[in-house]
């Protein structure tokens, strides 16, 4: 019996021992601590995983904009053919010679025949009219063509995110760009589509139309659009931002137009005084102003009188235009 009693009691703590954990709640304290320790190891080894993620990113968008810079560098060098280009015209550089050619001796021509100036007037009219006045019609071509773009680029950009929400990828979306819009913004377009059926990439062909329209707001749609291919994200919401930022910018520049209008009327009226009195005066009492012309010291008054109007007119010019 004494065998038997130690053998009950041997048995008895045996199963106290085995059932003790679960009594006493230290197997329940076990399994949360090894949870808690499970689930700081998962959040440590995703918060790992994000931050490399984002600094993965951040590398590929500031890849992606030194590319882009780099590019820009290298084609920096602006040629007749994309000065003709960008102006909307659909002439060869050649074309381009023979209308300053012909411009340049009709110039020569006319002060030749019209007054009777020294032959050295006529080369400088000559020269002004063969390389001054193309080009100056040229960059007059250029800003036209330049703001009409402007003016509807928002529209645009607002077409393509309602496009992108419904949707529609991003060629489809400029496809209908290309054809819905007036020129120039759809003829702009319209390459790009072309060179993408040809295999070029759509960033690379928005790169190809900053240089042929050198605003900083196609550079920004060029430089979102490549970021988002590179990087990934949300491209509705990059472009409508940049809607909105291309309208505010639009506002403010008519804000600045609309207060430096009666400053510009002022300097207009101002510079065109001097001459217009002139004028007048020639046409009353001839023979008293020809003296500013036939004498030395006349001449020299109308040098110094010309250098101290020029110099006010830059600056008036100066005061008047503002960058934005």
């Amino acid at each position: 019996m004494l065998v038997a009693g130690l053998a009950a009691l041997a048995i008895a703590g045996a199963i106290f021992a085995f059932i003790y954990p679960y009594l006493s709640g230290e197997r329940q304290k076990d399994k949360r601590v090894q949870g808690i320790a499970e689930s700081r190891g998962g959040k440590k080894i995703a918060g790992a995983a994000t931050t490399e993620n984002s600094s993965n990113r951040k590398k590929n968008v500031a890849d992606t904009l030194k590319d882009i810079e780099l590019r820009q560098k290298a084609k920096s060098k602006v040629t007749l053919p994309l000065l003709l280009e960008r102006a909307g015209l659909d002439i060869t550089p050649r074309d381009f010679y023979i209308a300053s050619a012909i411009a340049g001796t009709l110039c020569c021509g006319a002060v030749m025949l019209g007054t009777s100036a020294p032959l050295l007037a006529a080369l400088v009219a000559g020269f002004i009219g063969a390389f001054g006045l193309p080009r100056w019609f040229l960059g007059r071509l250029i800003k036209r063509r330049q703001a009409k773009f402007l003016a509807d680029l928002a529209n645009s950009i607002d077409i393509i995110v309602r496009g992108v929400k419904s949707g529609l990828p991003l060629n489809e979306c400029i496809g209908i760009i290309a054809r819905e819009s007036a020129d120039p913004i759809g003829g702009e377009f319209q390459q790009v589509v072309d060179q993408q059926r040809l295999g070029v990439p759509i960033g690379e062909g928005l790169e190809r139309m900053c240089e042929r329209v050198p605003l900083a707001e196609v550079r920004f749609l060029a430089i979102v659009i490549a970021i988002q291919q590179a990087a990934g994200g949300n491209l509705s919401e990059a472009l409508g931002n940049l809607s909105g930022v291309l309208r505010d910018r639009i506002s403010l520049q008519l804000k600045v137009k609309s207060m430096s209008a009666e400053a510009k009327a002022s300097a207009m009226v101002l510079g065109s005084l001097p001459p217009c009195v002139m004028f007048m005066v020639y046409l009353s009492n001839t023979d008293y102003i020809l003296l500013l012309f036939n004498t030395k010291v006349g001449n020299f008054m109308l040098a110094g009188a010309a250098c101290w109007m020029t110099i006010g007119i830059l600056m008036m010019r100066k005061m008047i235009n503002f960058k934005f």
